[in-house]
């Protein structure tokens, strides 16, 4: 019982991880829509902010397998 609800808890976080990639995508090029001329700010913090839930999502998945 233990394996399937780690491999639920990992599910979880590797779909909450791909929603706010989408999420962080689709603002940044509705930013860059907006502002063409902010194009390299903005995938700058794009990507530094999908490698943050990217990073968080890691650490649940390393969660729901350990704990």
């Amino acid at each position: 019982m233990t394996g399937s609800l780690a491999a639920i808890g990992a599910g979880l976080a590797v779909i909450g991880a791909g929603i706010g990639i989408g999420n962080i995508g689709a603002n940044a090029m509705d930013a860059i829509a907006r502002q063409p001329e902010a194009v390299g700010d903005i995938r700058a913090n794009m990507i530094l902010m999908a490698a943050l839930v990217e990073g968080a999502a890691l650490i649940a998945i390393l969660l729901a397998f350990f704990v």
